[in-house]
């Protein structure tokens, strides 16, 4: 009925690449096998920041720029993470090729500052505008950025935090992260740029950034807990990767040699290449079907704040789903359709497995055994039960025993249920049990 089940304690099963996701699988060769899946979400902002002048239109029948795509790589310390770091790096090379040349036409311009006598007309700075950004940036180099970029055709900087705590000199100040990021998602114009440098550059550029961070689940609750229903932390896609199971065997990966960076060049020049407005019929049916099955899983939890979160999981699956069509050649596929579904799901079950506890209470838990949030209720009732039953089970979950009746009839309406008029038992249908 459901593709996926987010209250599981396992992850989402990543979909096997196939025809049309060939390229997951080559992105995914050369890291070690515990941290396949959650690389292939992480490193779609960084392939995407390859993209200009390209828009797509949405099922709500509005174009949109693949641009503002980010993700949240979680995970305990010495989990893997820094293999992020590594498969990014391949991806940005060219990226930062032009970067050390802007780094050398402003070297040059600051020598001839320092060389020039007091009454000598002094160079004006060149316009240097910097595409993979280091992660210590502040806030007035970032805006400026944005600017010199703006300039230079619409560009979209990339920039991958290792540490999260990061974000808050990029954008000012941790106060100051929400309403960037917000902006960024939904490409506004940066608030506070007009004061951005000491020299007077002026200007309002529209964020065209692509964003990655990377934390551990403490840091991250830390970071997030006082934003947990303003917007930001549901316009930032999660990727959670647990410990696992004590193993005496250090992962082993592979190097990004010459023929790994040849052939992923090959898959690059599509997206420097492509340029234009697309509608993609199957990939907004598969946002679509999203909406609907997300609508569902909220009503099995009876949970509006994983409703509202699911609109913006369904959006960056969206955008996902339409870069890994520009590196098919723009050709669909039903396997990235299966990764759009996947994408969606494994972020809302990374944001329930290290946030859940937070969004029904607001209360920091740092005890992992402690946390639980949003549950499939239906799950947690036998295959026969009356409302009775339903009723403590939503008391148990801090819910009110007066919306009982409520998601009944939903549950009903929804064909998760069924009543029997003569016993007043409720039973779940075949359908709900994955029988038919």
């Amino acid at each position: 009925m459901l593709n996926y089940n987010i209250f599981d304690k396992k992850a989402p099963a990543m979909p096997k690449p196939s025809k049309g996701t060939e390229f997951c699988k080559f992105l995914l060769s050369k890291a070690s096998k515990d941290m396949r899946e959650p690389l292939v979400p992480m490193a779609l902002p960084a392939l995407a920041a390859h993209l200009t002048d390209v828009k797509f239109m949405y099922s709500d029948n509005k174009y949109y720029e693949l641009c503002g795509q980010m993700g949240h790589l979680i995970g305990p310390s010495g989990v893997g993470k820094a293999q992020l770091t590594h498969l990014i790096e391949a991806i940005m090379r060219s990226f930062r090729n032009h970067d050390e040349m802007e780094y050398q036409r402003l070297a040059d311009w600051q020598r001839q500052m320092k060389t020039r006598g007091a009454n000598k007309e002094k160079p004006e700075r060149p316009d240097v505008a910097f595409w993979f950004p280091p992660a210590d940036l502040t806030n007035a180099a970032f805006l400026q950025n944005a600017m010199a970029l703006e300039k230079q055709g619409n560009r979209t900087q990339y920039l991958n935090l290792p540490e999260v705590e990061m974000a808050d000199r990029m954008c000012g100040g941790h106060k100051q992260v929400s309403q960037t990021v917000r902006n960024i998602y939904d490409m506004q114009r940066g608030a506070g740029a007009l004061r951005a440098t000491e020299s007077g550059i002026t200007g309002n550029p529209v964020l065209r950034v692509n964003l990655t961070f990377s934390s551990t689940p403490d840091a991250a609750r830390t970071f997030y807990k006082k934003d947990l229903t303003n917007g930001f932390f549901g316009r930032i896609p999660f990727a959670y990767k647990g410990r696992g199971e004590r193993s005496g065997r250090i992962p082993r990966q592979g190097t990004y040699d010459e023929g790994f960076l040849r052939q992923l060049d090959e898959y690059l020049l599509r997206l420097d290449n492509c340029k234009g407005e697309f509608k993609v019929a199957q990939l907004n049916k598969v946002a679509d079907q999203l909406a609907d099955e997300m609508a569902r899983l909220a009503d099995l939890a009876d949970d509006d704040n994983l409703f509202e979160l699911s609109h913006r999981s369904i959006f960056a699956a969206w955008k996902k789903g339409a870069t890994l069509w520009i590196l098919n050649d723009q050709t669909w596929s039903r396997s990235i359709g299966e990764f759009v579904v996947w994408f969606c799901y494994y972020d809302l079950w990374s944001k329930v497995k290290v946030f859940g506890d937070l969004f029904k209470s607001g209360d920091f838990l740092s005890d992992e055994v402690q946390r639980s949030g949003p549950k499939n209720m239906l799950d947690d009732l036998p295959e026969t039960f009356n409302e009775q039953q339903l009723e403590a089970l939503r008391l148990t979950l801090g819910k009110s025993k007066e919306g009982t009746k409520h998601l009944l009839n939903v549950w009903k309406y929804r064909g998760f249920i069924t009543l029997d008029p003569s016993t007043n038992l409720y039973t779940k249908t075949p359908e709900y049990l994955g029988k038919v």
